[in-house]
């Protein structure tokens, strides 16, 4: 009898990554995973083979491939910090894309991010841009997914708008907030990233939510549905920047960030498309209510703690 082709998920200790490894094992799919947290708790019950990403050991990190027909890549940084950069990611994941390559693997299925340009001042969307080339010039088959803003039980954005909604008398938002986002519900990337890791034509897709909203109109929503209205102000964005520093400086995380501010701003969260997800923000906040946004997440905290899971919200 034939075995099952390989799947490897990065990061299936994490966020994105968990649910891609779900709906892998749900199928019966044979799955692995690349992790810099090998000892993170997790509920895969040993499902799943583990195998740290040997950036540094590019032959180990090929024969951790060897047998893997598609690899999902979710692995990224949100923003630069001591401990890792943006162009540390570019560098790793160049790196794993070689390995894939070295090991025989025919598809890689790559998260980026709406509006990737090489020519971006902001390293996020530039790095992003720079991997997309990278695939689709490595001669693999590929499928490249580029979401906005994930929400789901493991969330930091929109439950830590919940977290300040419920301890703020009024809520900020930076210039006008008219700039747009279209959230997409992580499980609902997930199921689409199994999708295309099933097929073998090329393909980049913009995989956005079924709604559109502005910032201040998602802020509203988040506050009316879970009985926090407060009024929504628009600031200077150097403003609105310092107000989130003092807030990370309370909570010992990075909230918000220069670059984050400007691209959101600039509209790079928001494309002319079809809605690749149908899971619809405003339906998932209703139902989660009662507990988004009782705790505050922590970004740093995911990164500095390798052991524990990821907590849901």
């Amino acid at each position: 009898m034939t075995e099952a082709p390989i799947h490897a998920v990065t990061g299936a200790f994490g966020y994105s990554g968990k649910y891609i490894a779900q709906r892998l094992l749900a199928q019966g799919q044979p799955t692995i995973t690349l992790t810099n947290s090998t000892d993170r708790a997790n509920a895969f019950g040993g499902r799943l083979r583990i195998y740290p990403f040997h950036f540094d050991r590019p032959d180990e990190l090929a024969r951790s491939l060897q047998g893997v027909e598609v690899l999902y890549n979710t692995y990224w940084v949100r923003f630069n910090h001591p401990l890792f950069r943006h162009a540390d990611a570019v560098r790793n994941t160049l790196v794993l894309f070689e390995a894939a390559k070295r090991a025989g693997v025919a598809r890689i299925v790559q998260v980026s991010i709406t509006n990737p340009s090489e020519d971006s001042p902001l390293e996020y969307f530039s790095g992003k841009a720079q991997l997309e080339r990278a695939l689709i010039e490595s001669g693999l088959s590929y499928a490249i997914l580029r979401p906005t803003v994930l929400f789901g039980k493991e969330d930091i954005l929109i439950n830590n708008i919940a977290w300040l909604l419920r301890r703020l008398p009024i809520f900020g938002v930076f210039g006008d907030g008219a700039y747009k986002l279209q959230p997409i519900y992580v499980d609902d990337l997930a199921a689409l990233a199994v999708v295309q890791g099933a097929a073998r034509e090329n393909a980049i897709i913009n995989a956005i939510g079924p709604e559109t909203f502005t910032y201040r109109e998602m802020v509203g929503t988040i506050g009316r549905l879970i009985g926090a209205r407060r009024p929504v102000i628009g600031m200077p964005p150097a403003v609105g920047y310092w107000v989130g520093r003092a807030v990370g400086a309370l909570v010992g995380d990075v909230t918000i960030t220069h670059e984050e501010i400007a691209g959101l701003m600039a509209n790079l969260l928001y494309v002319d498309a079809q809605p690749a997800g149908a899971t619809a923000l405003s339906a998932w906040i209703a139902t989660h209510a009662d507990t988004l946004g009782r705790r505050y997440t922590s970004e740093l905290a995911r990164r500095q703690d390798r052991v524990a899971a990821y907590r849901s919200n």
